[in-house]
């Protein structure tokens, strides 16, 4: 079993950054594969970034690439997404999750854990 827990997110303005932190507790983080979502309201829940178990692969939706990085710290069992360049569209309840694979993948049904979310409100 593997714990999640999303920090990080806030109110700001469009073209500021944020950065959110996923602190991972219980099996071995460092074996799992680890990607961010979020969801609007709404709407459903979309794919943002993934990075695999070694953090030498990453994968970007079209809709941030260039502007968010993920990101990994096994010593602190914790996956970082910096944000950059935020726009109002990026507003959001941002979910970590984890994947009992080395590899990652964009599909949200393919990971094992989640937490609980952390809301990213961009203002125009």
């Amino acid at each position: 079993q593997v714990q999640l827990v999303e920090s990080g997110g806030g109110l700001v303005q469009a073209g500021d950054s944020l950065r959110l932190s996923c602190a991972a507790s219980g099996r071995t983080f460092s074996g799992y594969a680890m990607g961010w979502f979020r969801q609007a309201p709404g709407k459903e829940r979309e794919f943002v970034a993934a990075i695999n178990w070694s953090g030498g692969s990453t994968y970007y939706a079209d809709s941030v690439k260039g502007r968010f990085t993920i990101s990994r710290d096994d010593a602190k069992n914790t996956v970082y997404l910096q944000m950059n360049s935020l726009k109002p569209e990026d507003t959001a309840v941002y979910y970590c999750a984890a994947r009992s694979s080395r590899v990652a993948v964009t599909v949200s049904y393919r990971y094992d854990y989640w937490g609980q979310g952390t809301q990213v409100t961009v203002s125009s």
